[in-house]
């Protein structure tokens, strides 16, 4: 297997498309491109030549440049097969524990639903990379727009059993915002608020705080810590279950 070049684009307000590219067979996969026309100028400016469209969900802020790149290069759509009506141009159906190959570079699929019902994300062991669009967020993960907190909780989970050191490249710099909400929930975490301290000043100068590390996200993200006792105590659950634990902070957050 192969590692990864990994290039970030920014693109509308807050959105992140990412172009991988595996150096071996020269494959470029784009993520979730919301747009086409930044994916397609950077392509042509790095020298790599877009052959995969890796989808996480549906939605048109991950989807939106899908048709314009296809007719432009030819490549390949890779979605959720739940979601084959769904993902435009859609041409390789994957679900939970298939793996894709992109040149020499391999991904295991997880599907993830909470945020919506047919999410999928990719991780790419060799390069320590997880794509896994709007479930995670730097401090956060996202609405429960067709799921519940029963599928999602455990979505998370499988997410969080990756290595310490996988690297999270989710789709929105919400990374400052999901600070102002995690520090009314934790407090006392001391390693929250060390980070957030850090978030605040590279957000000051501009600077992206995606990827995020999925060790630091275990230790400071609060809708991945929904079984721990020291969460729960600060929400005034312990001893209840997660379930119900991570309902409460998704609500607070909906509510914030």
């Amino acid at each position: 297997m192969s590692a990864l070049e990994i290039h970030q684009i920014p693109v509308l307000e807050d959105n992140y498309v990412y172009l991988l590219h595996e150096p071996g067979s020269e494959a470029t996969g784009v993520v979730d491109p919301a747009v086409s026309e930044p994916v397609l100028a950077e392509a042509e400016r790095l020298g790599w030549a877009i052959t995969h469209i890796l989808n996480t969900h549906h939605h048109g802020d991950h989807v939106g440049g899908n048709r314009k790149i296809v007719a432009a290069t030819g490549c390949h759509v890779i979605g959720a097969r739940r979601d084959r009506r769904r993902i435009p141009g859609i041409g390789v159906e994957v679900d939970d524990g298939d793996r894709i190959r992109l040149g020499e570079a391999e991904a295991e699929v997880f599907f993830v639903p909470g945020h919506t019902s047919g999410h999928i994300a990719f991780w790419f062991p060799e390069s320590a990379a997880l794509f896994c669009g709007d479930t995670i967020f730097a401090l956060g993960c996202g609405r429960l727009i067709e799921g519940t907190p029963a599928q999602m909780w455990p979505s998370l989970k499988k997410l969080r059993a990756l290595p310490d050191e996988t690297r999270v490249y989710c789709a929105h710099e919400y990374t400052a915002a999901n600070f102002a909400f995690a520090r009314t929930v934790e407090l006392e975490n001391a390693a929250l608020m060390a980070r957030g301290e850090a978030i605040l000043a590279a957000r000051a100068k501009g600077a992206r705080t995606v990827p995020s590390l999925l060790g630091e996200e275990k230790e400071t993200n609060p809708f991945l810590r929904a079984d721990v006792p020291s969460l729960a105590a600060a929400v005034g659950m312990s001893g209840r279950d997660p379930v119900e634990i991570f309902t409460e902070v998704r609500g607070r957050k909906d509510r914030f």
